[in-house]
């Protein structure tokens, strides 16, 4: 559609409707980027696993490290002063602080084990020994690595390095000063990792984690373990039959949509953008309903455009009939008046008397006549334009408009009945109009009297308006509304009174028709009721 100048740029309703739906369907694509964040959340979890278990276990070694103080088992440093838990807290707790998103926390892979400068004492070698069966039994539900270590940082009790020393690793360093640690390293995976996973730097990372075991205020030994936290993705590529399902289900939700909103809005309006530019070349084929509405508010809207345009069709055609007769009407008495004149004017410049005084006469009352009809059709012209008016919350009691209809025509016998005290949704001044138009369309077919019956009803009121005059011939009945139809041209009828009360009824919501009828002529009118 090409632009007017200086016209704002505005996107159609085809353009929002896509948009919308590329952002839908890209929205679960977006969201893989959100994942990292999940991935640090399933390293909390598993931090915290591994806390929890280790506390267990550090409770566990702390009670067996204490059994043997006596047998010559050796502590390691003294915690100092102010990095001891307070007694009275009843509650200390060690939450999870890793984060994979901020790179500080990780490592390259965990470095091997040393040999151990000596070995682990009998006491702690025995301890290891006891605790073995209930690190075997957790291992296999947990799915964790643990290792037992002295004071020294000698393992002494796990599935491997038992007698080497881990003392030199940075977390297990930090342990054995009394402090909890835990780090995140990239590990070798066992096999190959799937393509997805290169989206997320959660691929190959374990978490480590070095609980400090106390006793006395110095550091028994640590419990080291270890566990690779669960990955979205490595879920995602397990169940990928399952995530391309979901993803197909996705695009054919979107197209689905695409087709509900493409014959549900884009379709009609379209189709109704085509009709306007069809009615606009003067299609007449244009004004008949659209093959789909798709909408409530856009079917309302069809019908409302349609309508109007057809209106507004038809109220162009009406112009440009009456145009047409109003050339005409004045045509007639313009062409005598200029014909009367010139020759009066022809007589005035002869020298000789051309024109007797008698045909002189004649012609100045031609065009007195003339000028006289021009003057009732203006007249009449004004009433029109009056009639055709919106109303603007008219009312008046039809009493008072039969009282000013009497004493309009106070020399004919004029009888009224019926619901006279009701008001109706037209102003006096154009009721007043209307029954006088008929009663003198009357008067003028020799009536001698007029009878106006009013009867009301839910939303208006009903008026018959009968005269005794001359009877209609039936070729006139389907003619006496349309504009400068007269049987009386030739003494001084305009042919506008039916067309200006049809306008005035037609414009307040009402309506008037000619009924048929054995004797005289009714009309019966209906008014709005106010």
């Amino acid at each position: 559609m090409i632009r007017r100048p200086g016209e704002k740029w505005r996107p159609s309703v085809g353009q929002v409707i896509f948009t919308a739906l590329a952002t839908a369907a890209t929205l679960p694509l977006v969201g893989l980027f959100f994942f990292r964040l999940y991935d640090n959340q399933l390293i909390h979890q598993t931090q915290a696993e591994l806390i929890a278990q280790s506390r267990v276990l550090a409770a566990v070694y702390a009670r067996e490290v204490e059994a043997r103080l006596g047998d010559g088992l050796v502590l390691g440093v003294e915690i100092p002063p102010e990095a001891r838990p307070d007694r009275d807290d009843q509650l200390t707790p060690i939450r999870p602080a890793l984060d994979l998103a901020a790179g500080g926390d990780l490592l390259r892979r965990r470095p091997n084990a040393l040999p151990a400068n000596a070995p682990a004492s009998s006491a702690y070698a025995e301890i290891g020994t006891r605790l073995m069966p209930i690190i075997l039994d957790t291992q296999k539900v947990t799915l964790a690595g643990f290792r037992i270590l002295d004071s020294r940082g000698v393992v002494i009790a796990g599935r491997d390095e038992v007698g080497q020393s881990l003392a030199h690793i940075e977390e297990v360093a930090t342990a054995l000063r009394g402090q909890y640690r835990a780090v995140l390293r990239i590990r070798k995976p066992d096999k190959p990792p799937p393509p997805i996973y290169s989206i997320s730097r959660g691929v190959g990372v374990h978490v480590f984690s070095a609980m400090p075991v106390i006793v006395n205020n110095r550091v028994g030994g640590v419990i080291y373990t270890s566990r690779t936290p669960s990955n979205i993705f490595d879920h995602l590529y397990q169940e990928r039959g399952k995530f391309i399902l979901a993803a197909l289900a996705v695009v054919f939700a979107t197209i689905v949509i695409g087709l509900v909103f493409s014959r549900t809005i884009t379709r009609p309006m379209r189709e109704l953008v085509d009709r306007a530019a069809r009615i606009s070349r003067g299609d007449r084929d244009a004004f008949r309903p659209l093959a789909h509405y798709g909408t409530r508010e856009l079917a309302l809207l069809s019908h409302s455009f349609l309508d109007m345009a057809e209106q507004l069709s038809r109220r162009s055609d009406y112009i440009a009939t009456f145009s047409s007769h109003l050339t005409h009407e004045l045509k007639s008495p313009l062409t005598s008046i200029k014909g009367a004149a010139e020759l009066l004017l022809d007589s005035l410049q002869s020298k000789s008397d051309t024109l007797t005084r008698m045909e002189q006469k004649n012609f100045i009352s031609n065009i007195l006549g003339d000028t006289g009809r021009l003057e009732a059709m203006t007249q009449r012209l004004r009433e029109l334009a009056r009639a055709e008016t919106a109303p603007q919350n008219e009312h008046t009691e039809l009493s008072q408009v039969i009282g000013g209809l009497k004493s309009r025509f106070p020399t004919r016998t004029i009888d009224a009945t019926g619901c006279l005290d009701r008001s109706i949704g037209m102003s006096g001044e154009k009721a007043l109009i209307v029954l006088s138009h008929l009663t003198d369309n009357a008067i003028r077919h020799n009536a001698k009297s007029v009878r106006l019956e009013a009867v009301a009803a839910d939303t208006s009121i009903k008026m018959t308006v009968t005269n005794d005059g001359d009877p209609i011939s039936a070729p006139n009945r389907e003619k006496i509304f349309d504009a400068f139809f007269t049987t009386r041209r030739d003494t001084g009828g305009t042919g506008m009174g039916l067309s200006i009360v049809q306008a005035v009824m037609t414009s307040h919501g009402g309506s008037i028709r000619l009924v048929p009828t054995n004797e005289g002529i009714m009309f019966e009118l209906q008014f709005p009721a106010a």
